[in-house]
């Protein structure tokens, strides 16, 4: 009985031990967690979009949307934002609408005063002039934008210990050659795999998929527990390279109000529009009923009148 006793409480010593050390981790892991939120919260000038009457209230439940920027910075260059991703998010209908817009899109540059390419307004006015021309395009409002450093997305890559995809396209782009079929990328390999659109039939709605494949292999590798026990270089590698004007409290309720509507994501493509060149530039023309078609579905999905 003795022994018995002993033996119990051996067991009872251990996994105590690894209950405290399970706490100590939980909540350096929370730590560090809240600490990467502040890092990459900027804050904007406006409080609230002026497609807007009132600010939206998690705690309720309003739908809410979201700019994504993905910005290609080279040294000496303030960039531009090659991957521009709209969401919108509505928990009710436990759902998720997403629609890119092709670099090379033709629209009115809010703040400049001419038309130009969208990608272009980065390059101009930053995040802010970024946001007012995505609004002004798809005349909704943008309650929030997250922008991601494209040349140092790699150190994110790198972190989870590179992502694996299908390839459906076989091409060589720089010293890297990517066969059909099942890949396995690291970050250099997967930045050169994104950028690619000059010799892919398809063009930049090629180029548009490939990044969405990239995007979604983070989040599955992301989730494992593998990466989890890496989560202090991929925090650090997402303090570096990502920048979001939402606070983390504003992220908690999300995950906390918002979670099912993740579930269920409906992309929206542009392809009906065609090139035209003016002044000896190439451009994308957006055709008018399927850009308003877009434009219905999200102020729809808004809930705005």
């Amino acid at each position: 009985m003795a022994k018995y006793r002993k033996l119990l409480l051996s067991i009872g010593g251990f996994v105590s031990i690894l209950l405290v050390g399970f706490i100590c981790y939980a909540l350096f892991f929370v730590n560090e967690l809240t600490e990467t939120a502040k890092e990459i919260h900027e804050p904007m000038e406006r409080v609230i979009s002026e497609k807007r009457e009132d600010p939206i209230t998690f705690q309720e439940k309003d739908p809410f949307s979201v700019l994504v920027l993905g910005v290609d910075e080279r040294e000496g260059d303030k960039g531009r934002s090659d991957t521009i991703i709209v969401l919108t998010v509505n928990p009710a209908l436990h759902s998720t609408k997403m629609v890119s817009i092709p670099r090379d899109t033709y629209g009115e540059i809010v703040g400049m005063g001419f038309g130009d390419k969208l990608n272009h307004a980065y390059a101009f006015g930053g995040i802010d002039m970024s946001l007012a021309t995505v609004e002004h395009f798809l005349d909704i409002p943008i309650d929030y934008v997250v922008q991601v450093n494209m040349e140092s997305f790699k150190e994110i890559i790198d972190a989870i210990g590179g992502v694996s995809i299908v390839n459906s396209l076989d091409f060589t782009v720089d010293e890297y050659s990517f066969p059909q079929g099942e890949i396995t990328l690291n970050g250099d390999e997967a930045l050169a795999f994104v950028r690619m659109r000059m010799d892919d039939p398809r063009g930049d709605f090629g180029r548009q998929d490939r990044q969405k494949q990239v995007i979604q292999g983070v989040l599955q590798k992301g989730s494992k527990l593998s990466s989890l026990l890496k989560f202090k270089s991929i925090f650090e590698a997402i303090g570096n390279n990502v920048r979001t004007n939402m606070t983390f409290d504003e992220m908690v309720e999300v995950q906390k109000n918002y979670r099912d509507a993740t579930k269920n994501v409906e992309q929206f493509t542009f392809v009906k529009g065609e090139g035209k060149r003016m002044d000896g530039i190439w451009y994308y023309m957006m055709d008018s009923d399927e850009l308003e078609h877009v434009k219905e579905e999200l102020r729809g999905h808004l809930e705005l009148e």
